[in-house]
């Protein structure tokens, strides 16, 4: 009776683990540079210039391109024979762009000026009708366009809405030129705005309300426990602009890339301040006056939970949810860093980030999770890297995937330590 016992025990709790079936695990996993027992499968290849992804509850993966290729806007993605890699690729959709998540039976896109939904059958992979528009209204932006998004418990959406321009500069990225005060493109963009997920043609600014300001732009955010939490790239150019103020090599490393968990209704400074993370304070834009010191009206804007090196362009935010890695993992969060273009003379970021977290309290120092996207052939850089991270989503299995913006690949990362 006790060898039962303890047999029973034992399936039990073998079941609350995800372990993924027998995988193709890429030799030397692809480039891939990961922490022990964890390996790469590289899912699809060439895709086309992949940016956000999601996966549904069967395991199919939905990736959106950001702009179409001869086939279509989204790749969907099943994989039959579970060995990770896709067997079968169709497209579908006729407008790229970069916020993609499946929810109750529906796939939702963010375009840079409309959100649409397409509805799909239960056990098909590409839709048959055309897509409603859930959310319309944007305005054109030169800059910062992407509209990525998530949703809440209850079915809100919350839209990263970018600001248009470096720092609400009179004459844009301009040397010396000062800031416009105030900054008009806040009534527009530079924060999240929140619509409902459910009914059709809402306008943004009509039918919505505008939930945090001051953001210049977060493509990376998540929806977590309850409150929403945003990854900002924060500004360019401190010394190019300003040269009296900021050295290079400051501005190598200022300001940081900043993570908040973010409150309603609360203003994260951009354009008019800037995070100092070797200070630990935020600090006066030198477009408003401000001169690498000086905090003034910074004093109490919102400062972030935690600071990521300048520059490296965070794209994607995941809270891991799943179970198949191990514990530390869990409740933690993965950032996909795009990789840097303003850093001299080596570009820097360029990999997927783990930051421990529990709850909404940061326990420990950020640490790689998945690197080498860049390859080893040259000094990282937008134009020389082999690949650049730009979407996470985690499978029914609890493998992370991750999406590359370069030529479209597809990697599952999975845990093999078991």
């Amino acid at each position: 009776m006790k060898q039962i016992l303890i047999a029973s025990l034992l399936f039990v709790a073998a079941c609350t683990v995800e372990r993924p079936l027998e995988v193709a695990c890429a030799e030397g996993n692809d480039g891939l540079m990961l922490p022990d027992e964890f390996c790469a499968v590289v899912v699809a290849d060439s895709l086309g210039r992949a940016r956000h992804l999601t996966v549904r509850n069967n395991g199919d993966v939905y990736v959106a391109l950001r702009a179409p290729n001869d086939e279509g806007a989204i790749a969907a993605l099943r994989d039959h024979d579970g060995d990770g890699k896709a067997d079968l690729i169709e497209y579908f959709g006729t407008i790229g762009g970069t916020g993609i998540h499946w929810r109750e039976g529906s796939l939702y896109l963010a375009a840079d000026t409309v959100i649409l939904r397409f509805v799909l059958e239960e056990g098909e992979l590409t839709p048959t009708s055309d897509p409603e528009v859930v959310v319309y209204g944007f305005h054109d932006q030169p800059s910062h366009a992407a509209k990525p998004f998530e949703f809440d418990e209850t079915g809100n959406l919350y839209i990263n809405i970018g600001a248009p321009s470096n720092a609400c500069q009179e004459v844009h990225r301009s040397l010396g030129s000062p800031g416009i005060d105030p900054c008009p493109q806040l009534d527009w963009y530079g924060g999240v705005w929140r619509v409902g997920a459910d009914a059709e043609q809402q306008h943004i600014y009509d039918d919505g309300m505008r939930y945090a300001t001051g953001i210049r732009n977060g493509i990376a955010h998540a929806w977590h426990e309850g409150r929403l939490y945003v990854v900002q790239h924060g500004r360019d150019d401190l010394h190019r602009l300003w040269p009296d103020h900021f050295t290079e090599a400051q501005n190598n490393e200022l300001p940081a890339e900043e993570l908040f968990a973010v409150e309603e209704g609360e203003d994260y400074g951009w354009p008019y301040c800037y995070y100092d993370h070797l200070a630990g304070t935020k600090k006066l834009a030198p477009e408003y006056g401000g001169d690498g010191d000086l905090i003034d009206r910074c004093a109490d804007t919102a400062l972030p939970i935690y600071a990521f090196p300048a520059h490296w362009a965070p794209n994607d935010l995941l809270f891991y949810t799943g179970t198949q890695y191990p514990e530390k993992y869990q409740g933690g969060a993965l950032v996909a860093f795009h990789g840097s273009w303003n850093r001299s003379p080596v570009q820097a970021g360029f990999q997927v980030s783990y930051l421990p977290m529990k709850g909404d309290e940061v326990t420990g120092e950020a640490e790689m999770f998945a690197g080498g996207f860049a390859g080893t052939d040259s000094p990282a850089s937008p134009g020389s890297a082999r690949a650049r991270p730009t979407g996470l989503a985690v499978g029914p299995d609890g493998s992370v995937y991750i999406s590359d913006s370069v030529k479209g690949r597809i990697w599952k990362i999975v845990y093999t330590g078991y």
